[in-house]
């Protein structure tokens, strides 16, 4: 139960991001689907870079929507941190997320 209420949670506030006060377009589960490309290079332990569908995928996703899914609900088999190592490795120019517990 406590699960949807945060996503519904997440969703009623327009996914704002934390200090930017800029907005995420997508939705939490469109954000994650959007980022699937990206999932051999998140997983704990995984000696494997983003591919370039997946740094294609995670400019167009955008640095807030990133951050509201480092923020969010734990994801199953996703390393936050290396989540937050994205950009880096995909040489994009977005602002650093801070993790919120």
């Amino acid at each position: 139960m406590t699960l949807p209420v945060l996503v519904v949670m997440l969703v009623l506030t327009g996914l704002v991001d934390q200090g930017e006060g800029t907005m995420c377009a997508s939705t939490f589960f469109s954000s994650i689907v959007q980022l699937i490309p990206c999932r051999a290079a998140v997983v704990p332990f995984s000696p494997i870079p983003p591919s370039e569908t997946c740094c294609n995928a995670l400019k167009a996703l955008g640095q807030p929507c990133l951050c509201v899914l480092v923020n969010g609900p734990s994801i199953s088999g996703v390393d936050r941190t290396m989540a937050m190592q994205l950009p880096e490795k995909c040489t994009i120019n977005f602002e650093p997320c801070g993790i919120m517990n």
